[in-house]
């Protein structure tokens, strides 16, 4: 359960909640959408939030992060492998989907592929019939969670890595991937590309040109004719931008738009971006490309024995969920099998905490119920959408009020300590700053600010706040706003 509601109901719910808005509204005269907008593939990726990484290879078994590819497939033996267990412990925390390393760096492939023999094929992992990728996407959708997966585009054991036949080698192991173990909500690109490797063999370093060797263009166009539901993560989308570091959290401004931009100067590419812009984004940019903050549980990506007591605590993955989800992006927290092919237990541990946490403190809205007056409301667009609990209803305004306000009457005084904003990305992200007040009985005194507010924005108090009577204020946004949620917790 997430907040009342179960993972599925939560994916999914909200995008038939917005058939029946558009039907309610349909006769109405709504806002005109502003800038960029999500296609639907990125609205329901926006409604997932938090999701996991499983980084799953023979490194774990070397106790490398990046193995050079001359692993001999005979190590990845794991000797517990349970893809339902680890599964439970990601739903435990809350998480709606996982992104298998389905092969990394080294070019080892979890799933019995025909594009190499360097697989799962040849280990001795139930005699070379096993298949990690079939498991884990079985016991994801099994228990209500999406799956993803990560494909390396550099690959350290494959002879033909940097002539063109390896390109098509790549698309023909995403082919794969996409028509045998889907659907699948995200592919992920890595932006490593080219350099030492045993390639084969060969034993020397291979450098390509990352702006054209791998034929991004066509490669996502394949994606797109196989797997129209998924988004594509890279440096540079086309649906979903790296955030620009590894530690997890977006700008305290940021921006879904963005406009790449490589690190000359130039064309952006994957592997080649202007990472400074990715945290937070470009006002007005010219893709709706909301940002992915990556994180691993643990110092590394991949398990290590050394790290078993260095794993992030609760109260850390909750900062992290609110510099990440609460800036408009999504949390991808890795989190690795050890070599028995199961979550350590001090990881299993800490994503329970975490997923406690997160139901307690969103339990209960405390603005639901509320009594709301607007300063201005557009016909058809009542500033009760803000606390009706729907996705993509939404309060708006005539196009000249852009700066409006909403008290809300909680009939009680009220403890909070967090707040919750939406707007309705359907049509853009449109609210440049707004500050929430609250009523002392004399005067109205200021509780919290914000910039940017896209599908969701959590503010955190310095310490719990207790009023009958809130006010929320538009202080500056280029046309009239379409926010969909204001929530106390």
């Amino acid at each position: 359960m997430m907040g009342g509601i179960t993972r599925r109901q939560f994916i999914y719910g909200s995008l038939a909640a917005a058939g029946s808005a558009s039907l309610a509204t349909a006769a109405t005269n709504p806002p005109a959408p502003y800038g960029a907008t999500p296609s639907e593939r990125q609205l329901r990726w926006h409604e997932m939030e938090t999701y996991a990484f499983l980084h799953f290879t023979v490194n774990t078994f070397t106790d490398k992060e990046w193995g050079y590819g001359d692993e001999d497939p005979s190590i990845f033996d794991p000797t517990e492998f349970d893809a339902d267990s680890i599964v439970a412990s990601l739903a435990a925390a809350g998480m709606t989907g996982v992104i298998l390393t389905a092969k990394h760096h080294d070019g080892f492939c979890l799933w019995p592929t025909k594009t190499t023999d360097h697989s799962v094929r040849a280990s001795r992992w139930r005699g070379g019939k096993g298949d990690v990728v079939r498991d884990l996407s079985n016991a994801a959708r099994a228990a209500g969670l999406r799956f993803g997966v990560y494909l390396s585009p550099w690959d350290r054991n494959n002879p033909r890595y940097g002539s063109p036949e390896y390109v098509e080698t790549y698309r023909a192991q995403l082919r794969e991937l996409l028509t045998s173990y889907g659907p699948i909500f995200e592919v992920w690109h890595d932006g490593a590309n080219g350099g030492d490797g045993y390639y084969g063999g060969a034993r020397q370093k291979r450098v390509i040109d990352k702006r054209t060797y791998y034929g991004w263009p066509e490669t996502w166009e394949m994606v797109r004719k196989i797997a129209p539901e998924a988004v594509i993560f890279s440096d540079v989308g086309p649906d979903i931008r790296w955030v620009g570091n590894e530690k997890g959290y977006a700008n305290e401004t940021c921006w879904e738009t963005f406009t790449p931009v490589g690190e000359s100067g130039g064309p952006a590419s994957p592997g080649d971006v202007r990472t400074r812009d990715s945290m937070s984004g470009t006002r007005s940019g010219v893709h709706w490309m909301p940002p992915e903050c990556d994180v691993s549980i643990r110092p590394g990506w991949f398990w290590h024995p050394a790290e078993n007591d260095r794993v992030k605590a609760a109260p850390q993955l909750m900062d992290l969920y609110f510099k990440s989800v609460g800036r408009g992006g999504s949390l991808l927290l890795n989190v690795p099998p050890d070599r028995r092919g199961r979550l350590h237990e001090n990881d299993t541990a800490s994503l329970a905490e975490f997923g406690k946490r997160r139901r307690a403190m969103f339990a209960k809205d405390l603005a639901r119920g509320a009594r709301v007056a607007a300063s201005n409301v557009r016909e058809g667009f009542s500033a009760d959408h803000l606390i009706d609990g729907e996705r993509y209803t939404y309060w708006s305004t005539d196009d000249s009020e852009t700066t409006p306000s909403a008290v809300f009457d909680l009939r009680e005084r009220s403890t909070f300590e967090v707040i919750r904003l939406r707007e309705n990305i359907r049509l853009g992200q449109r609210v440049e700053a707004v500050a929430i007040e609250t009523w002392d009985g004399a005067d109205w005194r200021a509780a919290a600010e914000a910039t940017s507010i896209g599908p969701c924005r959590l503010l955190r108090l310095d310490a719990p706040v207790t009023a009958s009577r809130v006010r929320l204020r538009v202080t500056k946004s280029p046309v009239c706003p379409a926010l969909e949620e204001f929530a106390l917790f």
